[in-house]
């Protein structure tokens, strides 16, 4: 089969498409036959050796695809089933960005049936990540408000659209250009990053803070809490003193894709609640175009490729 492989760290280039043994299907696992796959900048840090792995290896974590093979303990999925979900290499799979990929049956779920592989793809770590976060750590209920750091990106726009289906006030920040599409997604106030200051044109009174930022926007996003509130970054590991000097919660989030997230985010899509952003789609053998183009240019969405 064809997969995309380094042998060694570096920049878009390092990338090559290679044959490679099939996968073997075992126990506790599925081997899918992998229709599209996104990238994520997790899939950048470790082309650049950010993250340590040995080489060779097969680089990607998000699919969709259908089951080709179980092992004789699976239970959750079966073959012929439409899947999406994560088959990193770090997770003990084969790595998604291949003709086949061989994944833990707990990181995967049958896809939602409103979608195409393209879409489904799309979403399943910014969209875990985003309902992780606003449904198991901030708890965000009707009528709270939140502020969404970096709005336009992957996780932002899935956030923003969970946020408005639990019926919170949502503010974000976002690059000018793209206000009119996150407008579109319902968010209530829009801060242009570039031409404005969100500690100046918001209230003080937010119930929490969902970050995708990081750095210094995330610690001056504190601020923006009222007493009791919590923020939540995919990016910076907070302070915890200067948390409990501002008498507010903050946490790093680490997503951990599996199968029952999966479902509950399968049911918003079917339902319409969250919908897919793909900024742009390649097919497999242009996969070092689309690592340059995700870390060379300012898109709103996804990048996808077609397997």
């Amino acid at each position: 089969m064809k997969a995309a492989q380094i042998r060694k760290f570096g920049d878009p280039s390092v990338v090559q498409i290679v044959d490679v043994s099939t996968p073997e299907v075992k126990e506790g696992y599925v081997l899918v036959k992998v229709h599209a796959v996104s990238l994520n900048p997790f899939d950048t840090a470790m082309r650049i050796g950010s993250v340590p792995f040995e080489l060779p290896a097969t680089l990607g974590g998000d699919f969709a695809g259908v089951v080709e093979a179980v092992g004789p303990d699976v239970t959750n999925v079966a073959v012929g089933d439409k899947v999406y979900g994560q088959a990193n290499i770090l997770g003990g799979n084969s790595g998604a960005f291949a003709e086949y990929a061989l994944t833990k049956a707990d990181q995967i779920a049958k896809m939602p049936t409103t979608v195409s592989y393209v879409e489904a793809a799309s979403l399943v770590l910014v969209g875990v990540s985003a309902l992780q976060g606003l449904s198991e750590h901030i708890n965000l209920r009707p009528g709270q408000k939140i502020l969404i750091q970096g709005g336009s990106g992957g996780i932002g726009t899935v956030a923003i659209q969970i946020a408005k289906d639990a019926k919170a006030h949502v503010a974000t920040t976002v690059n000018g250009s793209v206000i009119g599409t996150i407008h579109a997604l319902g968010a209530d106030e829009i801060i242009d990053y570039e031409t404005q200051n969100f500690e100046e044109v918001l209230d003080h009174d937010f119930d929490a803070v969902f970050d995708t930022v990081g750095g210094d926007t995330f610690l001056r996003s504190l601020n923006m809490l009222k007493p009791g509130g919590v923020a939540v970054s995919m990016i910076a590991q907070p302070e915890e003193t200067i948390a409990k000097e501002k008498g507010v919660q903050a946490m790093m989030q680490h997503t951990k894709v599996n199968a029952e997230r999966l479902q509950a985010l399968c049911a918003l899509i079917d339902a319409g609640t969250v919908t897919p952003h793909v900024a742009q789609t390649f097919p497999f053998a242009r996969i070092t175009d689309a690592f340059t183009i995700r870390e060379t240019t300012s898109i709103t969405g996804k990048i996808v490729l077609e397997v």
